[in-house]
């Protein structure tokens, strides 16, 4: 089973500053594979805790080098949520990849369990369901670590996620059964921007330079 790793993350910073850069991406340093991935980009200020910045990915599996190039870039910069990253804010950086494994349909809505540190029991969810004021079929997903980081309950972490999906409406119980979900697990690897720069300078022989950015100097 491919795993998120250390070069998936050094993958997706390289994409980044080759943007900024107008330059080509330095070859990736692990094997091609076709799984479903996300990558997730966070800021952090002053010893702050990381806010989110974007994230982007597909539950589809597709190949994985292609699709860590196109959704660094995709969720750095296109994820409508947020204003896109300048070169500025690379200092600040931090990115986790992620694989996504073991997709299961669950039985009913709350058939999944809340990510917990090293252990296995840990589910990332997809919910569809028909949003009864519009007749239309709503989707979201949110990753396993999220209920967690969040500090929501299971329900609290359905109803944001029927949210999520774009349902403004008074959320029941009855519609809450409605959802079908599908449950996956994950494997993730996140690395900060001065992780990034220390890989490079031990393995290139020297620092990455980027246009516009004040990390240039570090």
């Amino acid at each position: 089973m491919v795993s998120a790793n250390q070069e998936m993350a050094v993958y997706c910073f390289d994409t980044l500053v080759a943007h900024y850069n107008n330059e080509p991406v330095p070859p990736p340093d692990f094997e091609d594979g076709e799984h479903p991935l996300f990558v997730t980009w966070k800021k952090a200020v002053n010893g702050g805790e990381p806010r989110l910045r974007g994230c982007i990915g597909t539950l589809e599996a597709r190949a994985i080098v292609n699709g860590f190039k196109d959704y660094a870039l995709t969720s750095a910069l296109r994820d409508r949520r947020f204003s896109p990253i300048p070169p500025k804010e690379l200092p600040f950086l931090e990115c986790t990849v992620s694989i996504l494994t073991n997709y299961e349909t669950a039985d009913h809505y709350l058939d999944w369990e809340i990510f917990l540190v090293l252990q296995l029991e840990k589910h990332g969810m997809i919910i569809e369901f028909t949003d009864p004021d519009h007749n239309v079929t709503r989707r979201a997903t949110y990753l396993p670590e999220i209920a967690l980081h969040e500090g929501w309950t299971k329900v609290e972490a359905i109803d944001s996620l029927m949210r999520k999906a774009g349902y403004n409406g008074r959320i029941t119980e009855p519609l809450r059964k409605q959802i079908h979900l599908t449950r996956y697990q994950s494997t993730l690897y996140t690395m900060s921007y001065g992780e990034y720069v220390a890989y490079v300078k031990r393995t290139r022989g020297e620092a990455p330079v980027v246009a516009g950015s004040k990390s240039n100097s570090r």
